[in-house]
């Protein structure tokens, strides 16, 4: 019998106590990323529901969304604030037209400023959010609510309860 998608994350993701400080468990994915049948099964299951119809309108490729001043090319850029300050995150001006229809893609959400700023910087760009996807949710801090208030849906293939 096949384990359950649930069983094979739980196997395959680390979790690492008291990470980058005292009292947070870090879900490290580098495990799943390292697990070819477990990555391969996390990543049919993000994808399953855009499959037909709405595969063929969305956006062809990836297009790296990083931290300030790593990417080569002309770029556009947003601030958004970190529990500790401001932060700022980048694309290249012509990584998406305006219109094209993307599936924003990341491995965590927590609190959802990350996923919210590069929201931000797509629709910024024009770009149409079908919905954002992660492999792991830790809903006690809200991130999932934060997007779907922006009117982006979210779909998550595990949680973890704290933070």
């Amino acid at each position: 019998m096949k384990p359950s998608l649930e069983d094979t994350l739980l196997a395959a993701i680390r979790t690492i106590p008291d990470y980058p400080k005292p009292g947070i468990l870090f879900r490290d994915i580098t495990t799943l990323l390292s697990n070819a049948r477990a990555f391969r099964r996390a990543i049919d299951e993000l994808v399953h529901p855009y499959g037909g119809a709405v595969a063929h309108q969305l956006s062809a490729g990836f297009v790296p969304i990083r931290k300030k001043g790593k990417l080569p090319y002309e770029t556009v850029r947003v601030a958004y604030s970190l529990e500790y300050g401001l932060d700022e995150m980048e694309m290249h001006r012509d990584g998406v037209s305006p219109g094209e229809r993307v599936i924003l893609v990341d491995d965590l959400i927590a609190t959802g400023g990350t996923a919210a700023a590069a929201v931000q910087l797509l629709r910024q760009i024009g770009a149409d959010i079908v919905a954002a996807c992660f492999v792991i949710d830790l809903p006690d801090l809200g991130g999932r609510e934060k997007l779907e208030a922006l009117g982006v849906p979210v779909r998550t293939l595990i949680g973890f309860e704290g933070h």
